[in-house]
């Protein structure tokens, strides 16, 4: 099954596509939201009503999470690329909630920026709660889905005025377009071979595959529940692979670039900076 809510943000209507036809879940679920997840969404679209997604605006794929967690350096050629050694354990950081918008949202530049970038990921949402798992052998029984994820960064803000924590530039606002789709681990099957590619204004950026990944899915999940309570809708990002303007061998993205995101299975987000 494939989620999606539209409609203009903050009235968002929840949508599942089956492979076959649209479906209106406003008379299951107000929104794809952690209680949806965490029943394990729907079976069967079976007499639910149609609708006509054509000409809607199409909104991330859960409502706002409670926590977006990101894993730093977690493709080997990423960190190579960044001036880094692979991490031995996950990097974690976090963004603010409220960046999350849109797969066609526009992604606003700030003030001051000199070097925001794009960083192609796959997301994870977690559908059962996950605290202090057992191993990585129970993990991937915890998410709902896998959906496209920008982990937009400015890379000033992140490592030049971050004081020692990446958040900074992480956190502004628009900075984590996701979708359009949440997909069910059903449709996708192993999320370690899943292709992962972006352009930038048609230009090739990116093109890896999430078997390059250092930590899978499973020992993400698995490692973090060890730290902290993963619930129901909260958006794990798991890294990006090589590619972006921190290398050296691309411009930083300026008012009026494109950015597209495409991985395997999940659909494609086009987003215009502003």
């Amino acid at each position: 099954m494939r989620y999606m809510r539209v409609g203009e943000p903050g009235r968002e209507r929840p949508v599942a596509f089956d492979g076959e036809r649209y479906a209106d879940l406003s008379g299951v679920t107000p929104d794809i939201d952690p209680a949806f997840l965490a029943r394990g969404g729907v079976e069967s679209l079976a007499g639910l009503p149609g609708i006509d997604v054509a000409g809607l605006r199409v909104g991330p794929p859960v409502t706002r999470p409670g926590a977006v967690l990101c894993v730093g350096q977690n493709y080997a050629a990423h960190a190579a690329e960044s001036g880094a050694e692979p991490p031995a354990s996950p990097i974690l950081f976090y963004k603010a909630p409220n960046t999350v918008v849109g797969p066609y949202d526009d992604v606003l530049v700030p003030r001051g920026s000199a070097k925001t970038d794009w960083e192609v990921e796959l997301a994870v949402v977690i559908g059962r709660r996950a605290r202090y798992l057992d191993s990585p052998d129970e993990a991937l029984a915890h998410v709902a889905g896998y959906a496209i994820s920008n982990d937009v960064s400015e890379r000033d803000f992140q490592l030049a005025q971050s004081g020692g924590q990446w958040s900074k530039g992480k956190s502004c606002e628009t900075f984590n377009p996701l979708g359009p789709w949440l997909v069910t681990p059903d449709e996708i099957g192993d999320p370690q071979k899943l292709g992962l590619r972006s352009w930038v204004n048609g230009e090739p950026r990116q093109d890896s595959t999430t078997a390059d990944m250092i930590f899978s899915v499973a020992y993400l999940v698995w490692h973090l529940s060890q730290f902290t309570v993963l619930d129901p809708g909260d958006v794990i990002n798991t890294g990006t692979p090589q590619g972006v303007a921190l290398s050296g061998r691309f411009p930083y993205l300026a008012p009026g670039d494109v950015m597209e995101m495409e991985i395997d299975g999940l659909g494609r987000q086009r987003n215009v900076l502003a």
